[in-house]
């Protein structure tokens, strides 16, 4: 099985790699890029070969389409005229439906919807995909395959898409932002940046360890460390007294709104 990867960003770097380390040879890889320079780059780096959009997608059994959403309409002019209804599309760009593609392709050609995060560049990505109209339950298990190596990978109807979007495939950058304002605060405490980002970084990584292991349901695990009277609980009344929830809610509402829009100006 030949994969062309459509699109040379970070994104589709991380999934070559993994993909490399899953035990694809390298001789069954393709990727498109627009400078030279890059290709000869991930060429000598990983052993693949380097086509155009057109000629990969004449060659490829599977199509990984890496661009971003304002690049995806260049992009699937390149290729319809040479993408044959047996191959599988897999699209990673955030918004784009599964039935604009379909529309620009010949009729029947299965395409799967992708959304990850960049946690795929230390293979702890969380992906979500959905099956497009003509995307066959073989569709859906070879994205999984081709994801599994870089992350989880869970499925939810297409309709769910946007939101997450908004939920995981924007949410690193959420906790960035807060272990950022924690890191200051530290400073604002008198705690030197590089020893409070150590302390932040093991907290937050331990902490997703104790969600993901125990099962336990956050506001659980968030009361365990919440004692009477205590520091933590004076800390969240600071928190709910400013509207932090609030803020999250309507932030990612937001997302979702302009995941929406983005697919909105495909159609």
């Amino acid at each position: 099985m030949t994969i062309a990867l459509l699109g040379a960003g970070k994104l589709a770097e991380a999934l070559l790699s993994g993909m490399l380390r899953a035990g694809h040879a390298p001789a069954d890889l393709l990727v498109t890029v627009r400078r030279a320079q890059r290709g000869e780059e991930l060429a000598t780096r990983y052993g693949v070969g380097v086509a155009s959009n057109a000629d990969a997608a004449a060659k490829a059994d599977v199509l990984l389409l890496t661009v971003k959403p304002q690049d995806m309409s260049v992009l699937l002019e390149e290729i319809a005229d040479v993408v044959t209804r047996d191959r599988l599309v897999v699209s990673m760009a955030a918004g784009t439906p599964t039935a604009v593609i379909e529309r620009r392709l010949a009729p029947g050609t299965p395409v799967v919807r992708v959304m990850t995060n960049t946690p795929v560049l230390v293979d702890e990505a969380m992906s979500v995909l959905s099956g497009g109209s003509h995307a066959r339950e073989e569709h859906l298990a070879r994205a999984e395959a081709l994801l599994a190596p870089v992350g989880k990978v869970v499925r939810v109807p297409e309709k769910q898409q946007d939101a997450v979007t908004a939920l995981s495939g924007s949410g690193p950058a959420y906790f960035y932002f807060m272990v950022e304002a924690m890191i200051d605060a530290g400073i604002l405490l008198g705690i030197p940046r590089s020893v409070a980002a150590d302390l932040l970084v093991q907290t937050a990584l331990g902490s997703a360890v104790m969600l993901r292991d125990t099962g336990e349901h956050p506001v659980r695990l968030r009361e365990d460390v919440t004692s009477p009277g205590g520091t933590t609980i004076n800390a969240i009344r600071e928190l709910e007294r400013h509207g932090v929830r609030a803020a999250m809610l309507a932030a990612i509402e937001a997302a979702r709104d302009r995941a929406r829009e983005l697919g909105a100006e495909q159609q």
